[in-house]
C-alpha cells in the first residue's frame, strides 16, 4: 500500500473529534441505567420496540408487577387452595360424609295381615386414634409449603428479570459502540472522497474506505437486531414497556448457602408434608373409615296389634387393616425419600451455582482492571498514529486497524464495566437475595 503523504492534520483532527464513544465511557459510567439511550432515528431497520425508563419503578417493584401475570402464580394459589381444604378437613368434627338410611317393610304382597316395619337411622363417619391430629399436620405442612413455594416463585422471576435487564443492558451497549463506530467510519469516508475528488488520494482508498463504512453498517443492523430481541424478551416477561432508572445492586456480605435460601425452605417445607402424609395414611384405612349409627325402629305384627318403637346405635369399629395399609405407607415413604434426595442434589447444584458467580466476579474484576488499561493504551496509541499519518509514516489501512482496536478497546472496557454489575447482581441472585 502507498504512503500518501498529503494530508497533514485535518483527517487525525477529525478522526479524533468522531470518538464520542471514547469521551461518554466517563460520562455513561454515572448513568445507573444507560439501557433507553438509544435513540430511534439512529436505526437502520425501522423496527423499534419502545423501552422507557421510570424514575418511580424499583426493581423490587418490577419483581412484584412480573410475579402478578408470571404464569406460575396459577400453581401457587392452587397450593393455598389445597392448603385451605386440608385445613377444613381436619377442622371437620366428622372424618367423612354422614348418610341417613331410610327403611320400610310390609307383608302386603304376601300373608297381607297388615305387619309393617319402618327404620331410621344416620350414619356418622369418626375419626379414628389418632388421625384427626394427623390431619391437622397435613394441613397446617400444607400451609407453610405453599408459603415457601411462593417465596421460590418469586426467587425464579427476580432471576428471570435480571437476566432480562441486563441482557438488555449489554445489547444496548453493544448497539451504542456500533453506532459510535459507524460514525467514525462514516466521517472517514466523506473525507476521504473529499481528498480523493482533490486528487490528494487515490481511488482505491475511497474503496476502502466505503468498504469499512458498509461493514460496520452491518455491525449495527446486528446489534438493533440484538437491542429487539432483548427488549422483547423483557417485555414478554413483564408484560412492560418500562424498566427501572435504577436497577444497580450492592454484592450481598454472605458467603455461603444459607438454610433460609428461599429454594431449600421451600424444598424443606415439601419434605415436612411428606413426613405428615405418611403419619396421615398410618391412621387411615384406605377403604373403611370407623362409623357411628344411630337410629330408631317402629314394628307391628298385624292390623290389630300395638306399634313398638326402638332405638339403638351402633359402632364400626376397624382392626387388622396393616397389611392393607402397607403398601400406601410404603409409596408415602418413597416419596419422602425422594424428597430428600432431591433436597441433597439440590443443595450440592446451589453451592456450585454460587461458586461459578463467584468466581466470574473475580474474573471480571480483573479483566475489568485489563481492560481500563488496554483502553488508555489503545487511545495513546491511536493519537502517535494519527500524529504518523499526518507526516505520511503510515498509511490508511493501518490507521483504520488501529482506529478499530481503540474502538473495540473502548467497548470491551464498558462491556466489562456492565458485565460486572450484572455478575453482582446474578452472585446475590445465587445467595437467595431478593433485591
Amino acid at each position: 500500500m502507498t504512503v500518501y503523504r498529503h494530508i497533514q492534520y485535518g483527517l487525525p483532527v477529525l478522526l479524533l473529534a468522531a470518538l464520542p464513544c471514547v469521551a461518554q465511557t466517563e460520562e455513561s459510567e454515572s448513568r445507573s441505567a444507560p439501557l433507553s439511550a438509544t435513540a430511534a432515528d439512529k436505526l437502520i431497520v425501522e423496527h423499534m420496540d419502545p423501552i422507557d425508563t421510570d424514575p418511580s419503578l424499583s426493581l423490587s417493584g418490577l419483581v412484584e408487577l412480573t410475579l402478578e401475570k408470571y404464569p406460575d402464580r396459577l400453581i401457587s394459589e392452587a397450593l393455598t387452595q389445597e392448603a385451605d381444604a386440608l385445613t377444613e378437613r381436619s377442622d371437620s368434627w366428622v372424618a367423612g360424609s354422614t348418610a341417613l338410611a331410610l327403611d320400610y317393610f310390609d307383608d302386603r304382597v304376601a300373608a297381607d295381615r297388615g305387619a309393617r316395619e319402618m327404620s331410621a337411622k344416620v350414619e356418622v363417619t369418626t375419626w379414628s386414634w389418632g388421625q384427626r391430629d394427623a390431619g391437622q399436620a397435613v394441613a397446617e405442612r400444607a400451609g407453610l409449603s405453599a408459603q415457601k413455594q411462593s417465596a421460590a416463585v418469586k426467587l425464579e422471576v427476580t432471576r428471570l428479570v435480571r437476566e432480562a435487564l441486563w441482557n438488555m443492558e449489554v445489547a444496548n451497549i453493544g448497539l451504542q459502540q456500533a453506532q459510535n463506530a459507524l460514525s467514525v467510519s462514516e466521517q472517514l469516508m466523506k473525507k476521504v472522497e473529499r481528498r480523493v475528488e482533490l486528487g490528494d488520494l487515490p481511488r482505491a482508498d475511497l474503496l476502502l474506505a466505503k468498504g469499512e463504512y458498509l461493514q460496520n453498517r452491518g455491525l449495527v443492523t446486528q446489534a438493533e437486531a440484538e437491542v429487539m430481541h432483548s427488549r422483547k424478551a423483557y417485555s414478554s416477561l413483564t408484560t412492560l414497556a418500562r424498566v427501572p432508572a435504577n436497577y444497580l445492586e450492592r454484592q450481598s456480605e454472605l458467603k455461603s448457602i444459607m438454610p433460609s435460601h428461599p429454594v431449600l425452605e421451600a424444598v424443606n417445607a415439601v419434605i415436612e408434608r411428606k413426613r405428615a402424609e405418611v403419619e396421615w395414611i398410618k391412621t387411615t384405612d384406605p377403604i373403611n373409615q370407623p362409623k357411628l349409627n344411630i337410629g330408631a325402629k317402629s314394628t307391628r305384627d298385624g292390623r290389630d296389634g300395638q306399634n313398638i318403637e326402638s332405638a339403638g346405635v351402633g359402632v364400626v369399629m376397624l382392626f387388622g387393616g396393616d397389611a392393607y395399609n402397607a403398601p400406601e405407607i410404603a409409596k408415602a415413604n418413597l416419596e419422602l425419600n425422594n424428597a430428600m434426595a432431591q433436597r441433597e442434589h439440590l443443595y450440592r447444584q446451589l453451592e456450585k451455582n454460587l461458586h461459578e458467580a463467584e468466581h466470574a466476579l473475580e474474573v471480571t474484576r480483573a479483566e475489568l482492571a485489563i481492560a481500563n488499561e488496554l483502553k488508555q493504551i489503545a487511545e495513546t496509541h491511536l493519537k502517535m498514529t494519527e500524529v504518523s499519518f499526518s507526516a505520511g509514516e503510515i498509511n490508511l489501512l493501518d490507521l483504520i486497524k488501529i482506529q478499530a482496536r481503540s474502538l473495540e478497546a473502548v467497548r470491551n472496557a464498558k462491556l466489562q464495566e456492565v458485565k460486572l454489575q450484572r455478575n453482582i447482581a446474578f452472585y446475590n441472585q445465587a445467595l437467595g437475595v431478593q433485591p
